[in-house]
């Protein structure tokens, strides 16, 4: 069942299809059996010539987590054909997606453990760039549940990174201010704090959820840490534009 799951959810993703919630027809299902379907989705993306070379977290605002009833946020796994190459995103393959700004977190050293601090973090982190997710929910309407969504990869679809590469002393990475503009409107406005207090702590979280699984995170992945305002929707001739104080502005033109 979890393989077929698996494989359907894959066939989704790859194919850009919307899809019924899988607790519609599998009720059962729970967390510990999403993230095994996600690892097997993943794992069939691998086989297919898509390599894993990130992660992803999810969930990392404690308002969201209450507004879901879970204390802990989620993760997700990035792969080579989710990253954008250019600042240009085409619809084509989505179904209904959405952009938030966040800090990503480039790494030099493998991190495993449950016992990782935040000074292990910063002493494997090569550097760090301000970062745009595009996230895209296969199932219908956007609506799902917690299982469902970590089945499905935290609706994980495309990223892009900033071409400025910054040093962990650069600034106070948690207080990074952050101004979403949708075509020269600003619609949304955060701070990096508001990411579990602290980007760098999204990073440990990650770890240690990870290590329960017998998962660790290898030297050169990118790290997501999480929305810092609320994702925005976008459609064909959007302009989104990220203004991060003190860094690089991140674009992203939507096209067919």
């Amino acid at each position: 069942m979890i393989t077929e799951i698996a494989n359907k959810i894959y066939q989704h993703q790859k194919n850009g299809m919307e899809m019924d919630k899988i607790t519609l027809e599998y009720p059962e299902l729970d967390v510990n059996n999403a993230y095994e379907i996600q690892k097997l989705s993943i794992d069939y993306a691998i086989e297919n010539g898509d390599p894993l070379i990130g992660w992803k977290m999810g969930l990392t605002s404690i308002a969201k987590q209450k507004s879901v009833k879970v204390d802990e946020p989620i993760y997700g796994r990035l792969t080579k054909s989710m990253e954008l190459d250019s600042n240009e995103l085409h619809l084509e393959g989505t179904i209904h997606p959405r952009v938030e700004p966040e800090i990503a977190f480039v790494l030099n050293k493998p991190l495993f453990g449950n016992d990782v601090t935040a000074a292990d973090v910063w002493e494997a982190t090569e550097y760090i760039v301000p970062a745009l997710e595009v996230i895209d929910s296969r199932y219908k309407n956007f609506s799902f549940t917690l299982t469902d969504v970590v089945a499905d990869n935290a609706s994980s679809s495309k990223f892009m990174i900033g071409k400025k590469e910054y040093s962990p002393t650069f600034t106070s990475w948690d207080q990074i201010q952050v101004e979403l503009y949708k075509n020269g409107e600003k619609v949304q406005s955060g701070v990096s704090s508001d990411v579990l207090d602290h980007p760098v702590e999204s990073v440990v979280k990650l770890v240690k959820m990870l290590s329960k699984n017998g998962y660790q995170i290898e030297p050169g992945m990118v790290i997501l840490t999480g929305g810092i305002t609320e994702a925005i929707h976008v459609g064909h001739g959007d302009l989104v534009e990220a203004r991060f104080e003190g860094l690089e502005n991140m674009t992203l033109r939507v096209s067919k």
